[in-house]
């Protein structure tokens, strides 16, 4: 019986049970298709990262003895359609079975449920052996509640794994070190400079121009510095935990202009791709930890480890659990467009600038400058949420749908209405400057509200909370800042919402 398996461009595991033994009658494929890279706008450096990965993945296969199927983007057999690529080859390699692990992605769950469907042969879904939960096991532990606390998952999920954990109590005493994760990084702490690979992507950037691939953002040469093998997830891996642990913590909310990765891994590709395993992170990080513990305190681990076995799990969770719905929510009912500097970078705010250049550089931005700086801004301009959506999915190297939507929609735009945060992720100014120097050379005013000088952060986020009292006013943790609202007189809120609904209507001028 020949077995054609399916190994989708984010399932990269090379110690996937799949792969223990070679077998003749098992055939893998991997397809670069048009399908995946024009289904939005992908960053030049996330559709180059996809396809070097995928090759290499492939090569490492075929140097361990298995049978592959690789269809680049230019192959003449490529039908650039998943459908069409598998029944090419079960026609053409006369395929008795069909198998293929789970996918991250509706759209992709989906069409292939469908496919198998479509065929006369029989077919299999396996797990991908990647995540600590099954797809469901978030909502079976949420069900009947009310609430969908990501911390009291946390919990669980530290004690069923038995991380951090003395008996049933959390090591340290805490379960969340968050606030001594908090502190700016005001360059009196040496950040080591990142690990680089220098992959040479020059043959598959040729092929992206030749096939004429829509895509954004800047690749300023023919090498690629993330990781594209389990071997060099591993090296930064290492890298991570020997240089940048030791202050992961107490920075890892940190922004500054100087500085694009701070002190963290730069692992999530490598991670969403399924390159390296988060139980292996979370191992190796927890080795290195308790060999080091005298120099590195438990808030720098703890920080990290929810971040994998808390924040990561839970937003997965959270994808399967809301299903395709959670892509047509608009609580907010915001109607905007996302401004066209976030295409650009070319604005004077100097945290926006800032943010949005790296993303346009380097593929790449830490969650507080996505959640606080450019998600901050889209929801205070009250932008539409499919237009943050398709921003976020396109610009970042590690934006796949199941981790990106519920973070677009819930933590960043408020969209679903508070089913993931507890209240809408807003700040003024005051947040920006106190988490970064990005005031600090700004064409604005980070204390003044209505001149025109003012930062618009400020203005726009008073506006946001009159304009939206009636969804957000009787939120628990929206109180004091509504009874902060209250207290301006007439005049002053009139002034600030004028400042402020000129700003949405030009915001190319800021």
């Amino acid at each position: 019986m020949k077995t054609l398996r399916l190994i989708l461009g984010d399932q990269l595991n090379i110690n996937h049970s799949w792969f223990k033994t070679p077998q003749h009658n098992v055939i893998y494929c991997l397809f670069e298709m048009r399908q995946e890279t024009d289904y939005t706008e992908h960053h030049i450096l996330k559709v180059v990262g996809f396809f070097a990965a995928m090759r290499q993945f492939a090569k490492d296969l075929k140097t361990n003895k298995h049978r592959v199927a690789y269809f680049e983007i230019d192959d003449p057999n490529n039908r650039q359609n998943l459908k069409e690529n598998l029944s090419k080859l079960i026609s053409d390699h006369q395929i008795d079975r069909f198998e293929y692990m789970e996918p991250d992605e509706h759209r992709l769950d989906v069409q292939l449920h469908e496919f198998c469907k479509s065929i006369e042969i029989s077919s299999k879904m396996c797990s991908s052996e990647h995540f600590y939960t099954s797809r469901f096991e978030l909502q079976s532990f949420f069900k009947g509640k009310n609430q969908f606390l990501m911390e009291t998952f946390y919990r669980y999920m530290r004690k069923k794994h038995d991380i951090l954990m003395v008996g049933k109590h959390p090591e340290g005493g805490k379960w969340n070190y968050d606030k001594s994760n908090r502190k700016p990084w005001k360059e009196h702490i040496d950040i080591p400079a990142f690990k680089q690979f220098d992959n040479d992507i020059s043959t598959v950037l040729r092929a992206i121009e030749k096939a004429n691939i829509k895509t954004i953002g800047l690749i300023e040469n023919s090498t690629l510095d993330y990781p594209i093998s389990l071997h060099q997830a591993e090296a930064q891996l290492q890298y991570f935990c020997e240089h940048l642990l030791i202050h992961f913590g107490d920075f890892q909310d940190a922004m500054h202009t100087r500085e694009v990765y701070l002190f963290h891994s730069r692992l999530s590709f490598a991670l969403n791709i399924k390159l390296i395993s988060p139980k292996h992170v979370v191992n190796r990080v927890l080795d290195y930890y308790r060999a080091h513990d005298e120099e590195i305190h438990i808030s720098q681990v703890e920080g990290f480890i929810r971040q994998l076995l808390g924040w990561r799990e839970y937003m997965r969770g959270m994808y399967w659990m809301l299903g395709v719905d959670c892509k047509k929510k608009n609580a907010l009912n915001n109607t905007n467009h996302l401004a066209n500097f976030f295409w650009t970078g070319k604005t004077k705010m100097n945290c926006l600038k800032n943010a949005i250049t790296n993303s346009l550089q380097n593929a790449y931005a830490h969650h507080i400058q996505r959640l606080m700086i450019t998600g901050n801004y889209a929801l205070l301009t009250m932008t539409h949420p499919d237009e943050v959506d398709a921003w976020y999915l396109g610009i970042y190297m590690d934006a796949i749908e199941w981790v990106q939507l519920p973070n677009t929609r819930g933590m960043s735009q408020y969209a679903d209405g508070g089913l993931i945060a507890t209240k809408p992720y807003i700040s003024s100014a005051n947040y920006i400057h106190k988490m970064s120097n990005y005031c600090q050379d700004c064409h604005y005013d980070k204390k003044s509200v209505t001149g025109p000088e003012a930062c618009p952060f400020n203005s726009l986020y008073w506006n946001f909370l009159d304009e939206k009292r009636d969804q957000l006013e009787n939120n628990l943790r929206m109180k004091m800042m509504y009874s902060l609202l209250d207290k301006k007189d007439t005049s002053e809120l009139n002034a600030i919402k004028e400042k402020a609904q000129h700003i949405i209507a030009n915001q190319e001028d800021y």
